[in-house]
């Protein structure tokens, strides 16, 4: 391995390593297929191992996440294409780039992110979709989760 070439391969390992760290810290808010009968808003990221868009968002929204006003009111559930089962969320198209981020209401899409567009244009796409979901959730009188 030239040395270029073995660089790039230590920093993808450590890339790689720092998703998985993240990926078992978010364990318990990963979305399992039992969960018929969502009521409220959600939002779910659909990833995939070794996505590059997905380890800069870990990188850069991960972690405050929780601590923002929309991740307060709703949890980033996390979706492994290739290994998790798909949660029970009626799509409006399959899932086919990562990640995408989906927001749902009661269980219907409501709107999504294709790609991770950086985090200066993900915050005000996804409050926006949340927004809307929210507004149509409030006309209903459910609560949101």
């Amino acid at each position: 391995m030239g040395g270029i070439g073995r660089r790039r391969f230590l920093r993808s390992i450590a890339a790689l390593a720092g998703a998985a760290a993240l990926a078992r810290a978010l364990g318990p808010l990963r979305v399992a297929a039992a969960e018929a009968g969502e009521r409220g808003v959600t939002v779910t990221m659909f990833r995939r191992a070794g996505c590059p868009w997905c380890h800069a968002w870990d990188r850069e929204i991960g972690g405050i996440w929780p601590k923002s006003d929309v991740g307060a009111r709703h949890a980033m559930r996390m979706v492994d294409l290739d290994t998790d089962p798909m949660p029970e969320i009626a799509l409006d198209r399959p899932v086919r780039f990562t990640p995408t981020f989906v927001v749902a209401r009661d269980g219907a899409e409501i709107g999504r992110i294709e790609g991770y567009p950086g985090q200066d244009f993900f915050w005000g796409l996804i409050e926006r979709l949340v927004a809307e979901a929210e507004a149509d959730d409030a006309g209903s009188g459910a609560s949101t989760n």
